[in-house]
């Protein structure tokens, strides 16, 4: 049971690591830590969603607290709920792009605000373990069922900016994107993929990092007529996009775009995750904000957000985060803004994107290392001390031409490159070069 405990978040497989009985007693746990009185609590479409909200709210009821059932509902949706409910905290159940045997837990204070490893899991991990709740109350909580749908719609709408119709394709993979999309219903139109919500995921794994399952709604694109694709992830608070030619755009451009719309109403900080191309942090500049990097990780992202009050910040795995929404995802509101630019400008999205495609990047390139990954971010640091070197999240280094991060993985022996240069030629010796240091 302990492994279940993560960095951000609570997962593991239904009937095996993550029962009933253990949502039941992380229910208790919860309220316990946090000491709220009131928590609204959604969960995605997988058929045990349902036997753990039931455990877990009895769990936070038998503590005294309330729930606001939001029932299934995107992770976007359910922050939205956080916010505007009045609510002491919120739960999540989801196990997001995982296989569909897997369940879990995106736990939250407050104003949306992530309760992750080092704030709180595994505080409340401890409580399961050793059963250390606060007594029982004498008057249990109650169950009421709220629906949030209208009012999250209404909300997205208002940063609408579409001129021209804009038409797209949207695979939503059997997931919470069937919900999540309905918040742009009368602001464009589109043709789906995977429309009927089926927690079993029988298509393909809903998770648009993997290029694998983007190749059907690449093939849809390519039969013409969409303005762009989009594919969302399990609880939809990921997405991944493609250009009106069905090719894949990588998500820190995508970031870049978005950061355009956004700062073109009103000026700001915006935050990209320190694994973007420097083309994020010129286009930034160039819509007149300020750009500031942040450390890979929602949570992190998220804190650095509310300590700048930030407009925005994207991250390399397609989590768009907006002030506006909680200062959390709203895929919703990121296709909202790839329509409004592509209406505006009267141009294509490869357009738009091309002048971005400046730079050569590897990628994130992960590597099993046999020795201590401290060591190798050590050897990094003296190999490489005549670079601009900054320490937010694992070892980064800047040249005139070149740069790359290294960090170590938090749960298994795994060491991550991402590099990026101004030539094609640079960018592959310089990986080389790191790869054989870090693989050494």
């Amino acid at each position: 049971m302990a492994g279940i405990f993560k960095a951000y978040d609570i997962r593991g497989i239904y009937g095996e690591d993550l029962t009933d009985e253990i949502a039941y007693r992380i229910g208790r746990a919860f309220v316990t830590f946090v000491g709220c009185r009131t928590v609204v609590v959604a969960r995605d479409i997988r058929p045990h969603s349902e036997p753990l909200f039931a455990a877990l709210a009895r769990g936070i009821t038998e503590q005294g607290a309330d729930v606001i059932d939001i029932g299934h509902a995107s992770t976007p949706m359910s922050y939205f709920a956080n916010g505007t409910l009045g609510a002491d905290a919120s739960i999540m159940i989801t196990a997001s792009h995982n296989p569909a045997e897997w369940n879990g837990f995106k736990l939250c204070r407050a104003q949306a605000t992530p309760i992750s490893g080092v704030t709180g899991i595994m505080d409340v991990e401890r409580i399961v373990l050793d059963g250390s709740f606060a007594p029982k109350a004498s008057v249990p909580g109650t169950v009421t069922k709220q629906d949030v749908l209208a009012d999250y719609a209404r909300h997205v709408a208002r940063f609408a900016n579409v001129g021209s119709p804009v038409h797209v394709a949207i695979d939503f993979a059997n997931g919470m994107g069937i919900t999540e999309a309905r918040a742009l219903e009368g602001l464009l139109t589109w043709d789906g993929l995977y429309e009927e919500p089926d927690g079993s995921f029988p298509n393909h794994e809903a998770n648009p990092l993997n290029l694998e399952t983007l190749e059907e709604l690449q093939a849809k694109v390519r039969n013409g007529g969409y303005a762009f694709g989009v594919a969302f992830d399990g609880d939809a608070d990921r997405a991944g996009f493609v250009d009106e030619k069905g090719e894949v755009i990588s998500m820190d451009l995508i970031t870049a775009l978005i950061a355009q719309d956004v700062l073109a109403a009103r000026k700001g900080v915006v935050f990209y995750d320190l694994r973007s191309s420097w083309a994020v942090r010129e286009a930034i500049e160039a819509a007149g904000g300020t750009p500031m990097m942040s450390r890979v990780g929602h949570a992190f992202i998220k804190q650095q957000m509310r300590e700048h009050d930030a407009l925005f910040a994207g991250e390399l795995s397609g989590h768009y985060y907006f002030r506006d929404n909680f200062t959390s995802e709203s895929s919703a509101m990121a296709v909202l803004s790839i329509a409004n630019i592509v209406s505006k400008s009267g141009q294509p999205l490869s357009a738009l994107i091309a002048p971005l495609r400046k730079y050569a990047a590897s990628g994130e390139i992960n590597s099993h290392v046999s020795r201590d990954p401290k060591d190798i971010l050590d050897e990094i640091r003296a190999a490489y001390a005549d670079g601009r070197r900054l320490e937010l999240d694992g070892v980064s280094v800047e040249y005139a031409d070149w740069w790359f991060n290294v960090r170590c993985s938090n749960t298994e022996p795994l060491v991550r490159l991402n590099l990026e240069a101004k030539t094609n030629a640079l960018m592959e010796a310089k990986r080389d070069e790191v790869l054989a240091l870090i693989r050494r």
